[in-house]
């Protein structure tokens, strides 16, 4: 058996929920990349999303969806998508009614706007002043790659982190202002290696089951959409309380792994 160098890490924090808002969404219209990109980021990261979620451009769905990521405890909600100029947007709205606020135009994004277009605030458009809107009270970081900004709002213990819907947006507001309030949250580290075994994914279960109940905080998954003849693709993630303990859980649930194939007559590849 042999070991691989690790392919993610990062510190984990409390839970995550993850909300694409969009009726072209659940249509066909548009495939869901962002929720897509942002686990790939939020791992790396070593946060933990519970949900993935997609909600049509309904008020009362939106509010109660929403409410139910609160109601289950949820840190941390982003949701992408719906800040935009037409009335179908409505990401702002429903998250200041679901707190309890009403909302105000912010007047440096409103500023942000007219020296973008080189125009006095007077003269920007009515869709423009409805992307400056925004819930009291709210934290707003002006959007590097687009217009609509990224809004985060704190909401008993769940902090929800608005962004834009467009993906380069999305990724550019991710990079600037979210990266850093993962990087700074505070519970442990997460690492992963990608392992490779000459059996089914059925014959591996029982075995992946064996050692995600012998090594604490591991999670392992083969991927047969990915797999050949020869070999399957399996994923070993563990988180630690710091960077040396996930370290160690690694190596014990990779070797355990390791172990209970080898007792099978295959083999683990790293």
């Amino acid at each position: 058996m042999s070991s691989a160098a690790d392919t993610a890490s990062g510190r984990s924090v409390s839970p995550v929920e993850i909300f694409s808002i969009g009726t072209e969404l659940l249509i066909g219209r548009i495939h869901d990349s962002n929720s897509f990109w942002l686990a790939q980021q939020l791992s790396e990261l070593g946060a933990t999303v519970g949900r993935i979620t997609i909600v049509g451009d309904d008020a009362p769905t939106i509010v109660e969806a929403l409410g139910d990521a609160v109601r289950r405890g949820a840190r941390t909600v982003l949701t992408t998508g719906g800040l935009g100029p037409t009335p179908d947007d409505l990401t702002v709205a429903c998250v200041a009614t679901l707190v309890g606020v009403g909302t105000v135009v912010h007047g440096p994004v409103l500023a942000d706007f007219a020296r973008r277009r080189e125009l006095p605030e007077a003269e920007l458009s009515p869709a423009l002043h409805k992307m400056a809107v925004v819930p009291e009270g709210a934290e707003v970081l002006l959007n590097p790659a687009g217009l609509a900004p990224c809004i985060r709002l704190r909401h008993g213990e769940t902090t929800f982190l608005l962004l834009p819907g467009p993906p380069g947006e999305v990724q550019a507001v991710f990079d600037r202002y979210v990266r850093e309030y993962f990087s700074g949250a505070a519970a442990g580290f997460r690492l992963a290696r990608r392992v490779y075994v000459n059996m089914h994914e059925g014959e591996l279960a029982p075995h992946a089951r064996q050692v995600m109940d012998a090594v604490p905080g591991t999670y392992i998954k083969g991927y047969i959409a990915l797999a050949n003849q020869q070999r399957l693709p399996v994923d070993v993630v563990v988180s630690g309380a710091d960077e040396a303990a996930a370290q160690r859980h690694l190596e014990e649930a990779v070797a355990l792994l390791g172990t209970l194939i080898e007792g099978a007559g295959r083999q683990l590849t790293g």
